[in-house]
């Protein structure tokens, strides 16, 4: 039997560490035989999540001999992971152990060099923070995982889930992976990617560059065929002034910040109105559907009508 070791640590994520017990830890060997042989492994009375302690049946060191190793996410904001759950996965991935993180759970496969040089990815929020500590893992945030062969990390909570499914339609096949997927009451897989559940950014220093003015002002206009000369002429600046304010305070030129705004007003639109796609693209100054379909899905990851389907709000 193939042996998946999910690795606990003082300070675990409650979700991820179930969701990894639910795919793998129950006995599924009507859907494939043989399953999986799971252990938990973890500190005698760890913490997880902020209203559970566990005693664990193995120490972090029974995972060192699993065939995969599933490792739970963490508080990234409190420091560095635990340094016996690094030692332990460094370990297994050295005697080539396939291993998965879900969520946050990346940042203790940076920390164990793990990711130095490979694709990762993590939540959204944190994914700026994972490639600022560790400069040497590429980061990617827009996708829900990423799967390197013997080395495959997820995003946020639900696309832990995700990645535990993609691991068993790696072993044991898509009907069985479908079936699975059927049980739990999700998709066995979602299309897009990270974008699709990410919110607008606040340009906090907008302010301090001039250019509070006139990013409300683009905002209440983004039905008209805006253009960076516009907006330079708005701020009274030229258009490489106005293009170094906004790298200095929005880090994104003037026609991509226009550009995202006019997505995110599609996505507003999408969710809170019955309104169809030509309406949409005209109210988002993209002029046409096919415009706004094309730079929407390469966005935001899906179509429009996809996302929703998705978000769309009840009412």
């Amino acid at each position: 039997m193939h042996s998946v070791a999910l690795a606990l640590y003082d300070g675990a994520m409650l979700f991820e560490a179930a969701a990894a017990v639910e795919v793998f830890g129950i006995d599924r060997s009507d859907l494939a035989e043989p399953w999986y042989d799971f252990r938990v492994c973890g500190p005698s009375r760890g913490r997880v999540g902020d209203w559970l302690r566990v005693d664990t049946p193995h120490s972090l060191d029974a995972v060192v001999d699993a065939d995969t190793v599933v490792v739970s996410s963490c508080d990234v904001e409190i420091g560095p992971p635990p340094g016996d759950a690094v030692d332990a996965v460094r370990a297994a991935h050295e005697r080539g152990a396939r291993i998965v993180s879900l969520c946050t759970g990346a940042f203790v496969l940076a920390e164990a060099g793990i990711l130095d040089g490979r694709g990762a990815t993590t939540h959204w929020m944190h994914a700026a923070l994972l490639a600022t500590r560790y400069p040497r893992v590429r980061v990617d945030p827009d996708v829900l995982y990423i799967d390197e062969g013997t080395v495959l990390t997820s995003a946020g909570k639900g696309a832990g889930l995700d990645l535990c499914l993609h691991v068993v339609r790696k072993d044991h096949g898509a009907a069985v992976a479908n079936a699975l997927a059927r049980r739990l009451v999700v998709p066995p897989h979602r299309a897009g990617g990270q974008a699709q559940y990410v919110t607008a950014p606040v340009p906090d220093q907008a302010g301090q560059y001039g250019l509070a003015d006139v990013l409300q002002w683009a905002q209440a206009h983004l039905h008209e065929p805006l253009t960076v000369r516009d907006l330079a002429r708005r701020a009274g600046m030229s258009t490489r002034n106005l293009a170094r304010h906004f790298h200095r305070a929005l880090g994104v030129t003037p026609l991509h910040w226009l550009h995202a705004q006019r997505v995110h007003r599609a996505q507003e639109l999408l969710e809170t109105t019955d309104a169809g796609v030509e309406q949409i693209a005209a109210r988002t100054g993209m002029g046409t559907a096919a415009t706004l379909r094309r730079h929407f899905t390469r966005a935001v990851g899906v179509s429009p009508d996809t996302y929703r389907r998705t978000f769309r709000a009840p009412g």
